[in-house]
């Protein structure tokens, strides 16, 4: 592998968790880094911390969710390092509950923040990449696409991201962008963390591997899809999950 030396990578929600590990592992291959998140705290720190390993780490704070927020983000990009190479979408949030007692409002946040902003994220940074002739947009959706319980909105909007994600490799593979998915299953992430530890124990009693993953096994395989030797890799989907994709367990 070839590496991102010299290459400006955006990761959005990186403020902690899978979107940190990213961002930390893009950068000490040697990419310019910008991290994005909505809360300034999180973010900075998570910038500071990859800066103190020596790597180059800067950070935007704005809602990817909106168009304007997503095109400050690459616009800031753009006017520091005059390209954006490598786009991570790590945004993301859930609000399970079954069908019939889901809201309009839980609905349509998960959407907006799961989908919608990966659809602004790639249309700014695409029009970038398209001049330079090279990009690569790596999506996080979820092995939930596949359908879970309780969640129709999040299942439904990472489900989006594969269908999305598939499109631009058609529409965009002329230029030299790349576009693929990476799907995690069980991560040890702080959502993970605030859940009982009985009920930790049992969720990894599901995955055929017996344990949850780490964020950093998730960067792995999104470095995997952002190194300039993964230029044939196209419209494709690396799930992170232990073996829970394949079938029930």
């Amino acid at each position: 592998m070839k590496g991102f030396e010299g290459r400006v990578a955006l990761v959005t929600g990186s403020g902690q968790g899978i979107g940190e590990a990213i961002a930390m592992r893009l950068a000490a291959g040697g990419a310019n880094v910008v991290l994005n998140d909505i809360v300034p705290e999180r973010v900075e720190e998570a910038a500071q911390r990859i800066c103190q390993k020596g790597h180059v780490a800067d950070y935007v704070v704005s809602d990817i969710a909106t168009k304007e927020g997503a095109e400050n983000l690459v616009d800031y990009a753009v006017k520091k390092y005059g390209r954006v190479d490598i786009l991570i979408n790590n945004a993301g949030i859930a609000k399970d509950r079954y069908l019939t007692n889901m809201s309009d409002e839980e609905w349509e946040e998960v959407i907006r923040i799961n989908l919608s902003s990966q659809f602004f994220t790639c249309r700014a940074a695409a029009r970038v990449m398209m001049e330079h002739k090279f990009g690569r947009l790596i999506n996080i959706a979820s092995r939930a696409w596949l359908g879970g319980p309780g969640q129709a909105n999040y299942s439904a909007s990472k489900g989006g991201v594969v269908s999305l994600t598939r499109t631009l490799a058609l529409e965009l593979g002329k230029f030299q962008i790349t576009s693929n998915v990476v799907a995690p299953g069980l991560i040890d992430t702080p959502l993970y963390r605030q859940l009982k530890p009985e009920v930790q124990e049992r969720l990894a009693r599901t995955v055929p591997v017996q344990r949850v993953g780490t964020p950093e096994e998730v960067a792995d395989a999104v470095a995997f899809f952002a190194d300039d030797d993964s230029g044939y890799l196209n419209g494709q989907v690396i799930y992170v999950c232990g073996g829970r994709s394949v079938g029930s367990y």
